[in-house]
């Protein structure tokens, strides 16, 4: 049953005493000597040798307190319509081959097939660094997928930078493209429970230094990196956001501050990990509240994404809609419904993404603003209708000028529900033909073949310097 809160006031008390107990006893593990110097200036208790730190508890509290007078940015915000999906930073590490249902480890023929579909669909939006490419050595791979992106997208959007060593090389390659800083500095995600291990804090501390937003996306398990409990999961999962906002505000004292939680709960029978099953929303939405209530600062909780569906489907498709709506009433933020990703995240399927697709374009038809003009209500309509009898409003004019933009009208799935395992099949291979048929309107960029070998031979430097 949906609850509008799930903490009263001697809840939020007993969570900010674990928060302070656990960062003044355990403290945090960060593998970065700038850190470490960094944190010790703010005050905190530093092993230098050990590389941990220890926060006290009456600097902890006084953090939170000017948390809570700083205003927040989005606050008083109306709820958006989800965006619509498309290939953005997914990053997968597996590719889901429709035609033949091979699920493969991502390579660079199968980010250009996803990099022409993304150019069709949202061409003059950008197209990203959605499959990791696993044919490359792992410290050039952004290098090599911001490559691809250069040259087969209209407009390529920046790759993912995992290890600083890789920001340079991409600032670089942005400066050829006419593109400053064309590059994502991604998620800070600590290797849970509270690590920062080296490439995090790394990253983190060029992050601060570079004026990111600095923000935990938290995936933490219960019953595996916190407490199986919800409030033992909250207090550890709390004191990793808090933590992370101190490092950012000890290192730049200007950054924003946010943050996302991708709650996880483990099955019991198989250990298989869910970042979609209930229990384990319960808990994003705990840590979010909490975290709101005590430091005044909002967190997002995850997205319709991460679904634990192995196969693309339309059970895929509405587990992650019920996930997003389900956020959207907790939260009063609608999330993305999907990017086509299955199997929590490791995998990418065209065809999960135009499916993904046609469930966004369903959410948005409860967007939609009420219009109440004449032409709208169609008095006249109503009258020659009257009680019924003779005639309906399927056969009106009024009906026929409106229906187009009155009602949800898929253009790849059916609106009659699920008929059984031979209708979902039909439906699975009339998106993979349109899948095709849209790769197949592709029209490759022009680009200026200087520019590309300039770009090659950055990733050539690369390659002699980092390994």
């Amino acid at each position: 049953m949906f609850q509008r809160y799930l903490l009263d006031d001697a809840d939020v008390q007993a969570l900010s005493d674990a928060v302070l107990t656990i960062l003044e006893k355990v403290g945090a593990l960060c593998q970065s000597q700038e850190m470490l110097r960094a944190l010790a200036a703010w005050g905190a208790d530093v092993d230098y040798q050990g590389e941990t730190v220890h926060f006290p508890r009456r600097l902890v509290e006084e953090f939170a307190a000017s948390m809570r007078r700083e205003p927040e940015a989005d606050s008083g915000q109306a709820m958006q319509p989800a965006p619509l999906p498309g290939l953005g930073t997914q990053v997968a590490q597996f590719f889901y081959d429709d035609a033949t249902g091979e699920r493969r480890p991502g390579g660079k023929a199968d980010l250009i097939y996803l990099t022409k579909l993304g150019d069709v669909l949202h061409g003059e939006e950008g197209v990203g660094h959605s499959l990791l490419l696993r044919d490359v050595p792992p410290l050039l791979e952004p290098l090599e997928a911001g490559c691809v992106l250069a040259e087969w997208a209209r407009k390529p959007a920046g790759p993912f930078a995992w290890d600083v060593r890789q920001v340079d090389y991409l600032i670089e390659m942005g400066e050829i493209l006419g593109q400053p800083n064309w590059f994502t500095m991604g998620a800070i995600c600590f290797a849970h429970p509270l690590r920062f291990d080296q490439a995090v804090a790394e990253r983190v501390v060029r992050m601060a230094k570079l004026g990111y937003s600095i923000g935990l996306t938290g995936m933490q398990v219960a019953g595996a990196s916190t407490p199986v409990t919800i409030s033992g999961f909250v207090a550890v999962s709390a004191a990793e956001f808090i933590a992370t906002w101190i490092v950012g505000r000890a290192i730049n004292p200007k950054v924003h501050l946010g943050g996302i939680i991708w709650p996880a709960t483990v099955d019991m029978h198989n250990g298989e990990v869910s970042y979609s099953a209930p229990d384990a929303m319960l808990r994003g939405f705990a840590t979010a509240e909490f975290l709101r209530r005590w430091c005044g600062r909002s967190i997002a909780v995850s997205t319709g994404e991460y679904s634990s569906a192995k196969l693309p489907g339309l059970y895929a498709a509405l587990e992650k809609a019920y996930k997003a709506m389900t956020i959207a009433a907790f939260t009063g933020r609608h999330p993305s419904l999907g990017e086509g990703m299955l199997d929590t995240g490791k995998t990418i399927s065209a065809v999960q993404l135009l499916l993904d697709r046609e469930y966004t374009l369903a959410q948005h038809s409860l967007a939609q603003k009420v219009d109440c003009s004449a032409e709208s209500i169609g008095m006249e309509s109503i009258i020659e209708i009257g009680y019924g009898l003779t005639s309906n409003h399927l056969l009106t004019e009024h009906t026929l000028r409106h229906f187009r933009d009155s009602l949800w009208i898929p253009k790849l799935i059916s609106r009659g529900g699920w008929n059984g395992y031979e209708e979902e099949k039909a439906v699975l291979e009339k998106v993979r033909q349109h899948v095709e048929e849209l790769v197949a309107q592709y029209r490759k960029p022009e680009r200026d073949p200087d520019m590309l070998a300039r770009l090659r031979a950055v990733i050539e430097r690369a390659r002699r310097q980092l390994l």
